[in-house]
């Protein structure tokens, strides 16, 4: 496959993104700097790639909508891989997931996190801003679920970033628009599966929120995950997603089934040459409960200040814990991911297949650090538009 060498320099570079892009050249986000490499790729070029690569059910989606969410391994990387039209023809964001198996030692997490997967039922939220390694942790929490409790466990994906082995756990993992055409299409099949854990890739939507919390309540364990920069502002963000009418009841009903909120982002640690997450954490209370009720988001603040006791730790002294750290783990560059499984070949295509997800654009963050050999900051480039759109690509495609 065509991505196999890009994936491999990019994997070499130690970069968490890839950019593919006609007439420029490939660009990798290295410790979020954004750095360019090589020639300009030719645009036939990814147009043949994104042909090989998308299924043939799967094209007619991509050619309808202009984007195209999967997931595959290539060259030994499990990537998360984003298809879409853009004004110089079609062009790939690539996200490398980690080569190792994700637990909460390995991510170097605090050992509280596991305070999240005790429960049997309740809600779980892991927020934070786009690429921070939200389906990260959460891979890390199913995978403790996984090594000590004979949990059924579902998980509602798109695309599936992370598979897992079961161990003590049973597993079934679903991706929206392979194995299911919605979210809530799965979540509605998940109360009729008997599971014990659900795992939702994404709150994206009211329904789906609504259909999360009712699960949350109706006795299994739920995470799911949403963009937000603090605890607070993610289950304000939940509320205010519904009608002002019944926002009340919602909020009732949120402050009943949480369990919790992981808010996090990562920080480069310069003498470890690595990325660590950073993370502020919120435990159900009967202070944080009454201020969801109430509406008060503002007050969660201050509850995760002075709730030490019952587990929570703010940022600083979440920064705190990390200074004082020792043991940290250190992937090595041979690790592989121990549950990985090969990608599964795919099912007939559905009659009504899930809209693509589109997740917001992350802003190229300052280098701060020196470019790796090779590599270069990225530059402003002038884009010039493609003549005819992808209807006169595709042509081009046709005709060769």
């Amino acid at each position: 496959m065509q991505l196999d060498p890009w994936i491999t320099t990019a994997r070499e570079q130690g970069a968490s993104d890839l950019h593919l892009e006609p007439g420029l050249p490939m660009a990798l986000r290295i410790r979020g700097a954004l750095r360019t490499a090589g020639e300009p790729l030719p645009g036939q070029t990814l147009l043949e790639t994104a042909r090989a690569l998308v299924p043939p059910e799967g094209w007619s989606q991509f050619v309808e909508r202009r984007s195209f969410d999967l997931s595959r391994t290539i060259a030994g990387v499990r990537c998360r891989i984003n298809l879409f039209h853009t004004a110089r023809g079609v062009g790939f964001a690539i996200r490398l997931l980690s080569s190792f198996q994700a637990t909460l030692g390995a991510l170097n997490l605090h050992p509280d996190l596991r305070r999240f997967v005790a429960p049997h039922h309740g809600l779980v939220v892991i927020s934070g801003p786009t690429g921070c390694g939200k389906s990260t942790s959460l891979a890390a929490l199913i995978q403790e679920i996984n090594l000590t409790e004979p949990r059924h466990i579902i998980t509602i994906e798109s695309p599936i970033e992370y598979t897992f082995r079961p161990r003590q756990a049973y597993i079934r993992q679903r991706e929206v628009g392979r194995d299911t055409p919605s979210f809530e299409q799965a979540l509605l099949d998940a109360l009729r599966e008997d599971p014990d854990v659900l795992m939702v890739g994404e709150m994206r939507d009211p329904e789906t929120m609504r259909l999360t919390l009712s699960a949350a309540e109706t006795g299994h364990l739920v995470f799911g995950t949403l963009h937000s920069s603090t605890c607070a502002e993610a289950l304000q963000r939940i509320a205010s997603a519904f009608p002002a009418e019944i926002q009340s009841a919602v909020r009732a009903q949120l402050a009943d089934c949480l369990v919790g909120v992981m808010c996090q982002r990562l920080r480069y640690k310069p003498d470890l040459k690595i990325r660590i997450p950073e993370c502020e954490l919120l435990f159900s209370s009967t202070a944080v409960k009454s201020f969801i009720r109430s509406g008060d988001f503002f007050k969660i603040a201050s509850a995760i200040e002075t709730g030490a006791e019952h587990g929570m730790w703010t940022w600083q002294r979440y920064q705190g814990w990390l200074d004082r750290k020792k043991d940290w783990h250190i992937p090595s560059p041979d690790e592989q991911p121990e549950g990985d499984l090969p990608d599964a070949a795919p099912p007939p295509p559905l009659a009504k297949p899930a809209a693509a997800s589109r997740s917001p654009a992350r802003p190229a963050a300052a280098p701060s650090a020196a470019a790796p050999a090779g590599v270069s900051p990225a530059k402003p480039v002038e884009i010039e538009p493609a003549e005819g759109g992808l209807e006169a690509v595709l042509r081009k495609l046709r005709e060769k």
